[in-house]
């Protein structure tokens, strides 16, 4: 029977002001699907690893199966799919574990059935796994693990994605604290109202910060990572936060700010050795408030998911 192994990665949502807007794509951590054609319609979970039990094996509870669902809904496939979902990340991270496992499942059930569509088409059915996952169907973590790079989501309806050109300079290093926020939770928490004074300080950011990336600026994409409306609320849901991020600006970050819905914490550096000493120094802040955490360094992920030989 024939298969497809296909590896996506992690990705960093929200990347300071651009709550729901903004994603950019990891080239690891990430998680590995292995697609196989079934002549039996529909689509079935064969095994989840990596998830100690906790993900449903139901196609239907489970944000991958959910995804590859609609794409066979769409292209009206008369043979199903089996999934096999390895999870190489830790749930609850912030880190996009949800979607990164939904974009390796679409991408290689679009591969199984000759490519019908064009990778940009599989967002669709990726967002439908994020309802599944978190009762939103948001794009700012699924279009930059489906697409790579940096994705700015201008609109959703109609839902218009932009990729953003980013500076071969920029790295970024993320601490996974050992503790899990549910993305559910961390949006419960949120304010419906806002000051216009906090408005028109986020609105400057996130133009500062596209801008920035654009003009391959340092400056000025540090001086535009400043979340004012988010992260004071959901930092509240980090130990040690604020030691964190003092501790990256110290080690010489151009900024940081939670990761998604967080635990984890991200900064962005001009150097892979800088990201390397911030994500020690950030390590080291955590540990001072009794967390143990996981360090990933990376560029920026241009190319999104990447087909792996058979097992």
């Amino acid at each position: 029977m024939r298969s497809i192994r296909v590896f996506a990665p992690a990705t960093i949502a929200n990347v300071g002001p651009g709550f729901d807007i903004f994603g950019l794509a990891l080239h690891e951590p990430g998680d590995e699907v292995v697609a196989t054609l079934s002549q039996e319609p529909g689509v079935r979970i064969r095994a989840i690893t990596g998830d100690g039990g906790k993900l449903p094996l139901s196609a239907h509870n489970n944000t991958a199966g959910v995804a590859v669902i609609k794409f066979l809904e769409h292209i009206s496939a008369t043979q199903g799919v089996e999934l096999t979902i390895h999870k190489h990340m830790p749930l609850g991270s912030g880190l996009g574990s949800s979607a990164a496992s939904s974009v390796a499942a679409v991408v290689a059930a679009n591969e199984l059935f000759g490519s019908p569509l064009q990778r940009r088409e599989l967002l669709a059915f990726t967002m439908e796994g994020e309802r599944i996952a978190c009762g939103a169907a948001h794009a700012d973590n699924v279009a930059p693990s489906l697409l790579g790079g940096f994705v700015l989501i201008r609109s959703y309806d109609p839902l218009d994605v932009v990729q953003i050109p980013v500076p071969d300079f920029l790295h970024c290093v993320v601490i996974h604290p050992h503790i899990e926020v549910r993305t559910e939770d961390a949006r419960k928490i949120l304010r419906r109202e806002l000051s216009l004074r906090d408005a028109i300080s986020q609105w400057g950011n996130t133009a500062g910060l596209i801008a920035g990336l654009m003009l391959q600026d340092p400056g000025l994409i540090g001086r535009s990572l400043t979340d004012a409306i988010i992260e004071p609320q959901r930092s509240l849901l980090i130990p040690g936060f604020d030691r964190v991020k003092k501790a990256a600006a110290a080690a010489g970050a151009l900024g940081s700010s939670i990761s998604g819905s967080g635990p984890s914490v991200f900064a962005l550096t001009t150097q892979l050795q800088t990201a390397k000493d911030c994500g020690d120094a950030m390590q080291k802040a955590f540990q001072t408030v009794g967390l143990k955490s996981d360090m990933f360094v990376s560029a920026v992920n241009n190319y999104g998911p990447r087909i792996l030989p058979a097992e």
